[in-house]
């Protein structure tokens, strides 16, 4: 296992990090195979665990807190908050009144004292940068958190948050986790920058890409990855993208081969080898899936498999942009990018 520091923190974290978002119903994972997996990470050297509160609805971080039990102080712990967790309309979000509540939440379900990371898992537009850094500051000066970041933050709402942490002297994100793999890569036009400019760690997700990577998807072969089974429209080979995807998944697999490579280390080292990323996160739901993923952990890919990677995808190329999690409100709701009519103009006439 190879180590980087994460950001500017000085905290050395492992290439490969174990995501938890399939513990519980989400992978249809039991205690006993989650507890199972954290044990082979930690024995392979991985040191960063990273779970949610919404993942199952506090399942996950239910089961990470048990299986890390004894041994916290030899993890860097992870958590994210901010997505909905129920239907009470305030029990979501990056408000102080929510994150103060979501933290203790989240805690009590892991067992712990405090957290290492805590991230806002989405950018709420609904709540200034100022009131969510100010409560995650103070939460950090009580001794819950350590350091706090964001997840999957379009690139201009991090620079904005970072310019907001300096003008009101608080506290900063340190680290950002956005979605990043051989298919997905518009990170690198625009989010990846900015946290190099920033000296934000990265912690990337998805950098299999949904399964497409995984070397169980391939022409002439049924699609049936777990999942496929809950999200059927992002493998209907009937929807352009997909074929984009498949397309590129079979030229992607050529490369491997040529290269001694499974898919799965050519995916993880594509995503390492760039230099603002810090860690990938790989979220296995069986040991087989584990231990295939990290045979990637000391896989360096040479200049050529890059270049050939390159050739197939375009730097700063989405295949499947309509699946980017970043995209700023304006290009999804028509009415934010339409010049509203002064009423007085509206009255004329």
């Amino acid at each position: 296992m190879q180590y980087r520091t994460l950001g500017r923190t000085g905290v050395q974290v492992s290439t490969l990090a174990l995501g938890a978002m399939n513990f519980g119903r989400i992978g249809r994972t039991t205690q006993d195979e989650a507890t199972a997996l954290v044990d082979t990470a930690l024995e392979a050297g991985i040191n960063l665990i990273d779970t949610a509160d919404m993942y199952a609805d506090g399942e996950s971080e239910e089961m990470v807190g048990k299986a890390v039990a004894g041994r916290r102080d030899d993890i860097v712990l992870a958590t994210k908050a901010a997505m909905p967790m129920g239907d009470e309309r305030n029990h979501r979000g990056g408000s102080r009144r929510w994150l103060v509540t979501a933290l203790d939440d989240s805690l009590r379900r892991l067992g712990v004292d405090h957290v290492d990371l805590y991230q806002i898992h989405r950018w709420d537009p609904h709540t200034s940068d100022e009131e969510t850094l100010s409560a995650l500051t103070d939460l950090q000066r009580a001794g819950k958190i350590r350091y706090f970041g964001s997840s999957t933050f379009p690139a201009y709402r991090i620079v904005q948050a970072q310019w907001a942490a300096r003008d009101h002297h608080l506290g900063r994100y340190v680290t950002e986790q956005p979605s990043y793999s051989i298919l997905q890569r518009g990170v690198e036009s625009h989010v990846l920058p900015v946290t190099e400019e920033y000296g934000l760690g990265v912690l990337v997700w998805s950098p299999l890409a949904s399964g497409w990577l995984s070397g169980a998807i391939r022409a002439g072969r049924d699609i049936a990855t777990h999942r496929s089974a809950f999200l059927p429209d992002r493998f209907d080979l009937t929807v352009p993208a997909n074929r984009a995807r498949l397309e590129a998944v079979e030229r992607l697999a050529r490369v491997a081969d040529e290269a001694g490579l499974t898919m799965i280390q050519l995916a993880l080292g594509f995503v390492t080898a760039h230099p603002a990323v810090t860690s990938a996160l790989i979220g296995p739901r069986t040991l087989d899936h584990l231990h295939s993923q990290l045979a990637a952990a000391d896989t360096v890919l040479s200049a050529d498999v890059l270049d050939a990677i390159d050739a197939i995808v375009a730097p700063g190329v989405d295949l499947a942009p309509e699946e980017k999690h970043d995209t700023p409100p304006a290009l999804l709701d028509a009415s934010l990018r339409r010049r509203r009519t002064p009423q007085r103009l509206q009255s004329i006439g």
